[in-house]
């Protein structure tokens, strides 16, 4: 989702694009290089291609129910795939300037009320924290390699074409809507196009270098979440809130995703004088539901 995104506002811009991809012949949109992380393959073409690396792969962690199988998956996409780039950029000739890694802010773990800030020293003890910093450990190698290496911890980003929105929209289309849990776990979210606009600005802006949190400067709870949401799609809130048994019941441990609160600061990066085209919550939904109006 915010690669597909990131590649048109890129191309907008005037860059050019390429995508990795296992199946280059089904990507027709892009200039494609094969490559396969479980057999460590990748055409050399595409490094010496490129002149920044944006890393953006890794199995979905909400698509499907954690088993361990699940989890192996999760952890090794993101982690085999940046020691592949790495193990290729070092030994090959290349003119790659900078690398641009995604992460996300589950490396806080649920962190209730606290407002949390790339300096929050401490990696919670659970399965997404555990993600994030193997995922982040892997990314930083690039850094050896004298390449200024930048990672962005995404929030939960708001696209209607994937992720958490079109999930949490359907039952409040439904008339069904309700917070989940207390209610009262914080949601640091950002707008597809902030998140994409941040990645350009990583790669353009040399004084970009290490983590970064990429969130709207105006965290919500879930509760006030479901009831903007319900607001920007004109229906009702009208059921009482899902408890935490019943949807830990329904998704096991994947659970935390929904369940865990995140307060995150976007004051790193606003301090280097990015600003957000949408700061509010509900400036974010209306770009999506005044569009589907019209």
């Amino acid at each position: 989702m915010v690669g597909m995104r990131l590649s048109e506002m890129l191309i907008d811009q005037g860059y050019e694009v390429s995508h990795l991809s296992r199946n280059p012949d089904k990507v027709s949109t892009y200039k494609t290089f094969r490559w396969d992380v479980k057999d460590g393959y990748i055409d050399e073409n595409a490094i010496t291609y490129a002149d920044y690396i944006v890393h953006l792969a890794g199995a979905s962690v909400a698509g499907e129910k954690w088993t361990d199988e699940r989890k192996k998956e999760i952890v090794n996409s993101r982690v085999q795939s940046a020691n592949l780039l790495y193990k290729s950029l070092k030994e090959m000739d290349h003119h790659v300037k900078g690398f641009i890694s995604a992460s996300a802010i589950g490396i806080y773990g649920d962190s209730g009320d606290q407002l949390m800030s790339e300096e929050s020293a401490t990696v919670a003890d659970d399965f997404l924290a555990e993600v994030c910093e193997a995922w982040e450990n892997a990314a930083w190698q690039m850094h050896e390699l004298n390449l200024r290496t930048v990672i962005l911890r995404m929030g939960i980003v708001l696209s209607t074409k994937g992720g958490a929105l079109p999930q949490m929209a359907r039952p409040v289309k439904l008339m069904a809507g309700a917070p989940l849990g207390s209610g009262k776990q914080y949601m640091s979210w950002v707008h597809l196009d902030d998140a994409c606009r941040l990645y350009i600005r990583a790669l353009e802006d040399t004084h970009y270098q290490g983590v970064y949190n990429v969130v709207a400067p105006h965290p919500v709870t879930n509760k006030e979440f479901m009831k903007e949401l319900a607001e920007a799609m004109k229906r009702p809130l009208v059921l009482p809130k899902v408890p935490a048994f019943a949807i830990n019941l329904m998704m096991g441990e994947m659970s935390e995703v929904v369940l865990a609160g995140q307060r995150v600061s976007a004051n790193k990066v606003l301090q280097t004088g990015f600003t957000f085209e949408y700061n509010y919550l509900e400036e974010a939904l209306e770009s999506f539901y005044e569009e589907e109006k019209d």
